[in-house]
């Protein structure tokens, strides 16, 4: 007995225009103008990124045509925040900790004003990183390499070297102003009028088993007192 004969016209189990539509996922669900949008939105990203690659290769490039005729471009876009630099392969490594503390003169409320104590900003950042699997950038290399800034464009008599030395004081003290309001509002602590930096050098003791013996106390160095800008005072800087 032969099978019973389909109806003509009507669909197949297996034919494609029977099944459902597969949902569209990702860029492709959206509407035609929001994937003009993210592709317009990814082609600036791409651009970004390539010309900040090309930056920092120009900044660690030798002297060539492009850096002659277009080197201060080059020195805004990478200093201070992207400076690329060796020490990681320096054959003397770093045999000192160095802490950077800052003390600020601030106006409270009633209208006085009182010089606070010193603040350690470093101790901060490392209790921030102790114990913590993934400390942040910012959290390991921001104050430091601030620091380190501003150390490399001064002399001993902390006046500038330079181009970028006013550059370096700038970018240290909207740190430091920061970090003191991010650990006190203005209305706990009082509006910033002055902020004074110090670093504080202490020599690293070598092994038990070595001869060496190297001073323990530490040395410090003190900056001049800064104006902080009334934007800065106002807590503008986040």
């Amino acid at each position: 007995m032969s099978p019973p004969a389909q109806a003509v016209g009507s669909a197949q189990p297996d034919d494609p225009a029977s099944q459902p539509p597969v949902p569209r996922t990702g860029v492709a669900a959206l509407s035609f103008r929001y994937q003009v949008g993210a592709a317009l939105a990814l082609a600036v990203v791409g651009v970004a990124a390539c010309v900040h690659l090309l930056m920092v290769f120009l900044s660690l490039a030798p002297a060539n045509t492009v850096t002659k005729q277009h080197g201060k471009a080059v020195e805004e876009w990478v200093y201070p925040e992207f400076e690329q630099n060796w020490k990681l392969f320096a054959p003397n490594p770093l045999q000192q900790n160095i802490a950077v503390q800052v003390r600020a003169e601030v106006r409270t409320k009633d209208g006085g004003v009182r010089t606070t104590g010193w603040t350690d900003l470093s101790a901060e950042d490392g209790a921030a990183i102790d114990g913590n699997l993934a400390p942040s950038h910012t959290q390991q290399n921001e104050l430091r390499r601030a620091w380190d800034f501003f150390t490399t464009t001064h002399g001993a008599d902390n006046r500038p070297v330079g181009t970028r030395g006013s550059l370096s004081e700038q970018y240290l003290r909207r740190i430091v102003v920061m970090r003191l309001y991010r650990n006190d509002p203005p209305d706990k602590l009082g509006v910033i009028q002055q902020v004074q930096v110090r670093s504080s050098t202490t020599n690293v003791q070598p092994p038990k088993w070595s001869p060496e013996r190297v001073p323990d106390e530490p040395v410090y160095r003190l900056l001049p007192w800064w104006t902080v800008t009334a934007q800065e005072a106002a807590g503008g800087v986040r």
